[in-house]
């Protein structure tokens, strides 16, 4: 049986409930405000007040009011030192890429939407995955105003590496989401679309079956389905799962890159990755990404400069490699060492991965010069 989706939420201020079917967006009539829509449930994660919605009693209570106090101080601060940086930055040195509306893909991400939608604010379908649960659709009005209030300082803390290093530390994160009563993924992904300008029509709950096809029914992988539009005003969906990307995990249940393969040609983006696809045992999704990207933009810690055979690839070099920090000194790259001295490498005027000091951070940009694959046509 399918379940309803969660909530469709109109553009023009129309809120409707779905009882189990699509609706047509574009003709839904305004409708009086009624339970919270997932984009109430997002802007009020993210402390930005919605003024006569059904969650405006709540805003009132003082522990939102620090949190949107504080959230709006993070935010601005990461704004003037990263996100503006990169929006000015992407178009002057990967313009292709910052405008293509393409798939992307973001393996080993956690519920990092707030880097993704930054270097590829146009990508149609964001694909991420990672080890965090999905959890449940956040409602902050079924809580009590301690289990919010405590909920909210939660939020907080588990985004406190993010907003000042740009990276999630996996272990602690995966704590974080799962010891609040907002649990899961959806929480983090709900207020960073919300940051990143955007406004959400709908949000549901997904898995993939066995052959990687999006199922309404409990299956192999558990995902979110999650549909917004951008500053642009175009459509787009974003796709959370939680699954294993090891060799291993992958022959075992390989449904999410049976999913991953129905797109065809992408767009990749790598950051803080734990150096994981240097290994022999993540060979797969490696590969993947390889013989499935247009473009590859990672920090050192994604796919190893060795791998980008020349005439294949075209790579470009950006800010100062220092090499890993001590945690992962093991993942050194003598050969990215010689290239950055071979070629000048452009200027990187933002922080990126575990090397968030000023002149510390370094990328690559990869550009695919050989034929890959085409979509096919995904199932909804």
């Amino acid at each position: 049986m399918k379940p309803p989706i969660i909530v469709v939420a109109a553009l023009l201020g129309g809120v409707l409930a779905s009882q189990g079917q699509a609706v047509d967006l574009a003709a839904a009539p305004a409708a009086p405000a009624g339970p919270a829509t997932p984009d109430m449930q997002a802007k009020f994660l993210a402390g930005i007040p919605m003024e006569g919605t059904a969650l405006d009693a709540l805003e009132k209570e003082s522990a939102w009011r620090e949190h949107s106090r504080d959230f709006q101080k993070a935010w601005a601060e990461v704004d003037k030192r990263q996100l503006s940086k990169i929006a000015a930055w992407m178009p002057q040195v990967a313009n292709f890429a910052y405008e293509d509306t393409s798939p992307l893909f973001y393996m080993f991400s956690g519920p990092d939407f707030l880097y993704a939608h930054a270097f590829f604010p146009n990508a149609s379908t964001t694909i991420m995955c990672g080890i965090e649960p999905v959890g449940p659709p956040p409602d902050v009005a079924a809580l009590s105003p301690e289990s919010r209030a405590a909920s909210l300082r939660t939020l907080r803390k588990s985004l406190e590496t993010v907003l000042a290093f740009s990276f999630f530390k996996t272990k602690d994160m995966k704590n974080d989401l799962q010891s609040t009563a907002l649990s899961g993924t959806l929480p983090v992904l709900y207020l960073f679309i919300a940051h990143a300008g955007c406004t959400i029509y709908s949000a549901e709950s997904v898995w993939l079956d066995a052959k990687g096809e999006l199922v309404h029914e409990k299956a192999k992988v558990p995902g979110a389905k999650i549909t917004f539009t951008g500053p642009s005003g175009k459509p787009q969906t974003l796709y959370y799962f939680s699954s294993d990307l090891s060799d291993e995990g992958i022959k075992h249940n390989p449904a999410f890159m049976t999913f991953c393969d129905k797109q065809g040609q992408g767009n990749s983006f790598a950051k803080a990755a734990s150096y994981l696809m240097h290994r022999s045992d993540f060979s797969t999704v490696r590969d993947f990404l390889l013989s499935h990207s247009k473009t590859i933009i990672q920090d050192d810690s994604g796919i190893p400069y060795r791998f980008f055979t020349p005439g294949d690839w075209e790579v470009r070099l950006a800010g100062h490699y220092r090499g890993p920090i001590d945690l992962f000194k093991e993942s050194y790259q003598t050969d990215l060492e010689h290239a950055f001295k071979a070629q000048p490498p452009m200027e990187l005027p933002f922080s990126a991965g575990y090397r968030w000091h000023s002149n510390e951070s370094s990328l690559m940009l990869a550009t695919a010069l050989k034929a890959i694959p085409k979509a096919e046509p995904v199932k909804q």
